[in-house]
């Protein structure tokens, strides 16, 4: 599929009365045995990308097609000719520069496969061959991550709009989707001030807030947990079960909000916040590998109890996230996740809590 793409340079005004203008550049990655040619940035004393790994590419200079631009910057760069390439997407790339003045380009991302000529030195920074599974030890741009993950997994042309403030990665948009952000929290569960794209943090294992909302019911025997079947499309622990509801505290959210929100949404149950009983904290890690990308997840979890009836028969199930509901006697349950009985990513120590 070709993309006609309509090319402008915009003045506008900054806040301030200052101009600044929007760019449009090429930004290119090159392949070649399962390595990317990285320039590390380290030449120019005023870059914005000084000290950092990006790829090869540069601005537009007039009456150039994003094409012209990239076999132009490739050829000055590298001394490469591109002979097979993709066009990836488009990158919005809008930061402030830790500054009172703002950088905004539009990045047209090409992922070259093969290419002839002989390497040069480039007058940019440094040339290197880095291996893809090392290329995240580099000091990138954090939103670098993102669409450096979307070229390899070969997703469709895609939009992704990148926002930094001071340096930080403070939003990301693809596709016109807002990306969730998760506060980075220290080891006592204190936010530490920055935040994170959530796939982000669960590559990294950042520690994160979480809730955990139990249902519970009282039985002759003792008490029933009601348990959620995860939805076979979810991205960690598809088809596992799991606790009654649960999900992920957004950036600048509470845990309370969360849990309330969380509730309705996945099961349609409107509670009120009296009638979550707050059981503990509990800091726990599971990993593993789904969809041939390894997830991380350590997480600080505030424990929420609901004992209020609940009628399995008529929950409106987000069949995105659950696929069933059912209720299990809460000894049953713990002998199951001790000897693997059931499919599940429940945490043990948590069950036995309460």
């Amino acid at each position: 599929m070709r993309y006609n793409i309509f090319l402008k340079i915009f003045t506008l005004r900054y806040t301030q009365g200052e101009k600044i203008k929007m760019g449009m550049t090429t930004l290119c990655y090159i392949e070649k045995d399962n390595k990317y040619l990285m320039l590390h940035r380290i030449k120019k004393e005023h870059d914005i990308n000084k000290d950092k790994w990006i790829g090869v590419g540069g601005h537009f200079e007039h009456g150039e097609s994003p094409e012209d631009c990239m076999f132009r910057e490739v050829m000055e760069e590298t001394g490469l000719t591109p002979t097979k390439y993709r066009f990836c997407g488009i990158v919005t790339f809008l930061s402030d520069m830790g500054t009172d003045k703002e950088a905004w380009e539009y990045m047209c991302l090409y992922h070259i496969e093969e290419f002839k000529g002989k390497i040069k030195e480039c007058d940019e920074g440094v040339l290197e061959w880095v291996e893809k599974e090392k290329i995240l030890d580099l000091d990138l741009w954090e939103g670098d991550r993102l669409f450096l993950r979307y070229m390899q997994e070969r997703i469709p042309f895609f939009s992704l709009k990148l926002v930094y403030e001071e340096g930080d990665l403070t939003a990301a948009v693809l596709d016109g989707k807002p990306l969730e952000f998760f506060d980075i929290l220290d080891e006592n569960g204190n936010k530490t001030g920055r935040i994170k794209e959530r796939s982000l943090v669960h590559e990294d294992g950042d520690i994160h807030g979480t809730v955990h909302i139990w249902i519970r019911r009282k039985t002759e025997k003792g008490y029933d947990l009601l348990l959620q079947k995860r939805s076979k499309q979810k991205d960690s622990f598809p088809g596992c079960y799991d606790i009654s509801s649960a999900g992920h505290i957004s950036a600048g959210d509470e845990p309370l909000e969360t849990a309330l929100r969380e509730l309705e949404e996945e099961l349609g149950i409107k509670a009120e916040s009296e009638q979550l009983k707050k059981v503990c904290m509990h800091e726990g890690s599971m990993n593993g590998n789904f969809y041939g990308r390894e997830f991380k997840n350590h997480e600080i979890s505030t424990v929420y109890m609901y004992e209020e009836t609940v009628d399995i028969t008529k929950l409106k199930l987000q069949k995105e996230e659950v696929e069933e509901v059912m209720w299990m006697d809460q000894e049953e349950l713990i002998q199951k996740v001790k000897d693997g009985g059931i499919p599940n990513c429940i945490y043990l120590d948590e069950v036995e809590k309460f």
